[in-house]
């Protein structure tokens, strides 16, 4: 536990933090709904079914099947990897990674070229595994229940061992990104060599830091944001030359059960944010302002079906909270909120 981390418990309380991480989306007139039914094409809500995925630790829109995202659990599950159907909550293709013993999956991203990469990179430990491992198979053309061989990336760190949940594969480059977690202000992004190899080791160096408890991560479609995202919030930032800028703009992400991942939707309109937990739903979050890709014009999210207080930012001056403000457990949410933003304004004069 960082001391940030100490700090933001002591600012809420014991029970407040843990009820934060407890509380799902409130219903009843005074609440406003945590995420809006995305409109203009994105992806509506949908619950996990599979009995098998209690702990989706990752999330991944496909790039080859509308409508599916690829999912795994933390550690103790085996070498799978779940499609599922954003329209029915059903599994309807299990991927067996052949010859791999997964000591700690924790994340998933698409690449450009059709390929699904799985981050075998969480470290509970703290920074005790000296490497990590990278897996990379081709996306089925047809979604049934398939054992492949996948390629395998052996990942270092230049800086040393550390723990990550995030990993990023930018849709355009192909290159791949680690963000480790933020503790005592040493949480970063890494970027990959340009074209990983199954031989030797891939060495990840840093090239920005994170003011996220980063859970996960993903590129937008067009490549041009990328998000983190933690238990309480998340981070957007312009992707430059190879390099994260991070916006004004916070990243409100719905509070419901143990928040573990993250995926834009096809269109780049809406964040799909994921849970841990039996039959735990994927919740979306329309965004807009700033947060929206740059292929996506701004405000095009509100303009036609966009439902009032779902967007993560309001579509006017840049560096300013949304007015349509997530409202989710009451007062304790709140509380979260304006402590998110007080730690965001230490780091950064700080950094």
């Amino acid at each position: 536990m960082s001391v940030l981390w100490r700090r933001a418990v002591a600012a809420v309380g014991v029970g407040g933090a843990a009820g934060l991480l407890a509380l799902g989306p409130t219903t009843g007139a005074s609440a406003v709904p945590a995420v809006s039914a995305a409109g203009n094409g994105g992806d509506g809500a949908f619950r996990i079914k599979d009995p098998r995925i209690t702990e989706s630790s990752g999330l991944a829109a496909s790039r080859t099947h509308k409508g599916v995202y690829w999912t795994h659990n933390d550690s103790d599950d085996g070498p799978y990897v779940y499609a599922v159907d954003s329209s029915t909550g059903r599994t309807v293709a299990t991927v067996t990674l052949k010859g791999i013993d997964p000591r700690d999956l924790e994340a998933v991203s698409a690449g450009p070229g059709g390929e699904v990469y799985v981050g075998d990179i969480g470290d509970n430990l703290n920074g005790g595994w000296n490497e990590v491992w990278i897996y990379r198979f081709d996306e089925p053309e047809e979604l049934r229940d398939v054992t492949v061989t996948p390629t395998r990336y052996t990942v270092r760190y230049a800086d040393g061992p550390r723990d990550a949940e995030s990993l990023m594969v930018h849709p355009k480059t192909g290159r791949v990104y680690i963000a480790s977690k933020s503790q005592e202000k040493k949480g970063g992004v890494y970027a990959g060599p340009e074209r990983l190899t199954p031989s030797g080791v891939n060495t990840f160096r840093r090239i920005a830091r994170t003011e996220v408890w980063a859970t996960d991560g993903a590129f937008s479609p067009d490549g041009t944001r990328l998000v983190l995202r933690g238990y309480f919030g998340g981070e957007m930032f312009r992707w430059r030359d190879g390099k994260p800028e991070a916006l004004d703009t916070p990243v409100s992400v719905p509070v419901a059960g143990q928040g573990e991942s993250v995926t834009f939707t096809a269109d780049g309109r809406t964040l799909m944010c994921g849970s841990e937990g039996k039959g735990s739903t994927v919740d979306p979050l329309e965004l807009d302002g700033e947060l929206l890709p740059e292929s996506v014009p701004a405000g095009e999210g509100q303009a036609d079906g966009g439902t009032e207080g779902g967007g993560a930012a309001s579509g006017g001056d840049e560096g300013k909270l949304s007015e349509k403000k997530v409202v989710v457990g009451g007062a304790a949410v709140a509380v979260a909120v304006v402590l998110w933003t007080l730690l965001r304004r230490i780091f950064r004069r700080r950094g």
